[in-house]
Parts: structure tokens; C-alpha cells; sequence
């Protein structure tokens, strides 16, 4: 019964990852269940094949247990194949916001390699910190940026290849409900991919909820950006040219602070500062945080967790402060280029919000759009690697290098 009870388990554990138990109550066990069997999927059905092979050659076979594993190896099957077509989606939504001519930017044209699935990577997904130290990736910890003791420190990623003087430089945001994680917990596979190609990355923490409530948590990115315009140039980096990118929580505190530069309202004592960002990579990120899309989801998540964790204030009495919150409501034409990142199967966030934020966008803004919403894709997909997470990050690297390499031109194409 060990044998049934286990492929029980994995049946039940691979269909949520292929179709999630919908509702707003459900989301987070959803999620709990399928993110990991869902970028994990590989590794599931090998393991999967490998009980069922030892199962089925010993002395009592048990078929309703066999049959099982034969439905959940055709899922896992399934959902590697979905976590495949990621390099094929990331790339079509690419063209379509950039143009078929985007790889003209690139330093390089993406070859075979760089779009194929990286078997070898991925065969222990959590040891990308050693992946990271043969790639030569240094990382200075724990630097102060603001006086909120550990949830003011930063840590800068460089690497061996790291110019004295003018590399660019991305801005990692940290997820977590706005109340939870640190600055070395997520956005790792990027920023190493990113740092061991010459780029100078800041991740950084800042006030968490509930013992600070919002706008500490924007307040401390905006600070960053000071910061970061200030002091990078130390590591190599240049203060002219900051890219924003983050997840969740970090995908909302990423795309708010893209389209509010120099917003007085989030930088208190320091409303002088620039705090202008050229380019923003949300991945499944919060936008609308005063439920103006019309979203049930969307509303529930302001009035259960938003409101009473937080914001500490009520939507009904105080709706201003959840509307300057929103991205999706603070879009302006002078927003910079973004490359917005979502899950279709997302449980934590309704990708309504994405899809909502990217028409706000495209109806407004001056500049590129790009918007890819992956098949399948659960909340969190990129926080180890995996074949989903490994395609996106070199899809964003190639967004990343054609905006680099554009701006540039564009700078020194400018008269002064």
C-alpha cells in the first residue's frame, strides 16, 4: 500500500500543477503543491519511472498503483514539454514587443545553444551558488544603504569580467507579500547569469510589513536607486543606466517604482534624489492594489491581506493611498521599456493584473512593451533554476542587452 499511497500522492500533486484547485481560499495551497512538482517535473518523473520499474518487478504488483504512475509520468511528460515551449514563448513575445529585428542590438545573435534546454544545470537545481563561483561572480554583502539595520543592507554582484568603469547596472527586489524574504533568497539565477557577463547587480532588503507599513517598502527601493546613483560607480558601474527586475511583491515594488520617478510622496527627506530607472522586468507581479481593475481576485487580496497587513488602512476610508500604490494606475507616457513576465496558471496573483497593467501600458507609454504570459507557469517560477526559469532568464538577458546596447547608441547619438 506504501507503493499505491505514493503514486496517489504524485497523481494527485501533478494534476494540480497541470490544472491548480481554482479559488481565492485555495491559491496558496495551490500553489504550495504546484510549483514545486511543476518546475521540478524532471526530476519528479524519474522518480516517478524509477518506482514504478521496482515496483513492477517484484513479487506482488500492485496495478491500480501502476496505473497511476502511468498517468502521472504522461502529466510530468506533459509538463516538461509546456516548461520547454517557455524558449519559444519568451522569444515570440520578444519579437512581438521589440520587433523581428531586435537581435541586431544584441552583442551577439542568440545561437542553438543559448536556446536549448540546459540538461546539466538543472540536474541539481539548488546548487546554482557553485555554478555561480566557477563563472567568477563576486558578491560584496551587507551593505548599508539606509539606517534600518539588516533591512537596510544591500549586496552588489560583479564578477571577473566586470569593467572598471561603465557597466550596467540591475536592481533586484526581493518578493514575499511585502512582509517576508531577504535579499539573497530570490532573483539568484539572474543575477549571477547577469554579473557573469559584466554586470554590476544590487539586491537589496527593506522594511517588511507588518511592523512597517506601506510606503516603507517603495521609500527603501526609491533609496536604493539613491544610492545606487551615488556609490556604484565604486564597483564599476554606471549610475546613468539602472534596470529594475523583481518577483511577486517585488514585481509590484519593481513596476510601481518604474513608473513614479521623483514621486515627492515616496521620498521623504530625500525628494532631490533621481530615482529615474530605463528599464523594468516585473516578473508576476502585483498592479492593481485598489482593486480598480474590476478583479474579484484582485479585491479580495486588498481587503483580506492588503488592508489589515500592509497598508494598516482601510480601502473604504482611505482609497487614495491603495491607488497611488497601484502601477496599473499610475502609468504615464514617459514610463520606461518594460518586459512583463506572468504565469497563465498563476494562483497567488491573477494574471488579469498583468494583462491589465500591459494594456495600461501599451495604450500610454512612449516606449517598448513587451509581455510574455507562460503556459502553465505557477507563482515563483524563477526563484531556483529549472527549464521554465533557465529560458526566461536568458530571454530577459537578451531583453537587458538590446536595451543596454540601444540606449547607449541612443546617448551618444544625442548632441549635449
Amino acid at each position: 500500500m506504501g507503493f499505491v499511497r505514493r503514486q496517489v500522492v504524485t497523481a494527485a500533486l501533478t494534476a494540480n500543477a497541470i490544472r491548480p484547485v481554482p479559488g481565492f481560499r485555495a491559491g496558496i495551497p495551490a500553489f504550495f503543491a504546484g510549483w514545486l512538482t511543476g518546475e521540478l517535473a524532471p526530476h519528479v518523473l524519474g522518480l516517478t519511472v524509477a518506482d514504478a520499474a521496482a515496483h513492477a518487478t517484484g513479487s506482488r504488483r500492485d496495478w491500480r498503483g501502476l496505473a497511476l504512475a502511468g498517468l502521472s509520468a504522461a502529466g510530468l511528460a506533459y509538463l516538461v514539454k509546456q516548461s520547454r515551449q517557455a524558449v519559444d514563448d519568451a522569444e515570440d513575445a520578444l519579437v512581438e514587443g521589440l520587433g523581428v529585428e531586435y537581435v541586431e542590438q544584441l552583442d551577439a545573435r542568440p545561437t542553438p545553444a543559448d536556446l536549448a534546454t540546459p540538461w546539466r544545470r538543472l540536474a541539481n537545481p539548488f546548487a546554482f551558488g557553485r555554478a555561480a563561483r566557477r563563472a567568477g561572480v563576486e558578491v560584496h554583502r551587507d551593505i548599508p544603504f539606509t539606517p534600518y539595520g539588516r533591512r537596510g543592507l544591500l549586496d552588489v554582484y560583479t564578477s571577473e569580467v566586470t569593467p572598471a568603469a561603465g557597466a550596467p547596472v540591475l536592481l533586484q527586489v526581493h518578493g514575499g507579500g511585502w512582509a517576508i524574504g531577504t535579499k539573497d533568497q530570490q532573483g539568484l539565477p539572474l543575477m549571477q547569469h547577469m554579473a557573469a557577463k559584466g554586470w554590476v547587480c544590487v539586491a537589496i532588503n527593506y522594511r517588511l510589513a507588518p511592523r512597517d507599513r506601506w510606503p516603507a517598502q517603495v521609500v527603501d527601493v526609491k533609496a536604493a536607486i539613491a544610492w545606487i546613483k551615488e556609490n556604484i560607480a565604486e564597483f564599476g558601474g554606471d549610475p546613468s543606466y539602472i534596470a529594475i527586475t523583481g518577483g511577486s511583491a517585488g514585481g509590484h515594488l519593481t513596476a510601481l517604482t518604474a513608473v513614479t520617478p521623483n514621486a515627492p510622496e515616496f521620498q521623504p527627506g530625500f525628494e532631490s534624489a533621481d530615482t529615474t530607472v530605463q528599464a523594468a522586468v516585473p516578473y508576476y507581479g502585483v498592479y492593481d492594489l485598489a482593486g480598480a481593475s474590476g478583479l474579484r481576485t484582485a479585491e479580495l487580496m486588498r481587503d483580506k491581506f492588503l488592508a489589515p497587513i500592509v497598508f494598516k488602512r482601510s480601502p473604504r476610508t482611505e482609497r487614495e493611498v491603495f491607488e497611488e500604490a497601484s502601477p496599473l494606475l499610475r502609468v504615464t507616457a514617459d514610463a520606461p521599456d518594460f518586459f512583463v513576465i506572468h504565469g497563465s496558471r498563476d494562483t497567488l496573483v491573477d494574471v488579469g493584473q498583468a494583462r491589465a497593467f500591459v494594456e495600461a501600458l501599451r495604450s500610454t507609454s512612449k516606449r517598448t512593451v513587451t509581455y510574455a504570459e507562460l503556459p502553465g507557469a505557477q507563482h515563483a517560477f524563477d526563484i531556483f533554476p529549472s527549464i521554465r526559469s533557465q529560458h526566461l532568464v536568458r530571454a530577459t538577458d537578451r531583453f537587458l542587452h538590446w536595451h543596454w546596447n540601444g540606449w547607449r547608441r541612443e546617448r551618444h547619438s544625442t548632441p549635449r
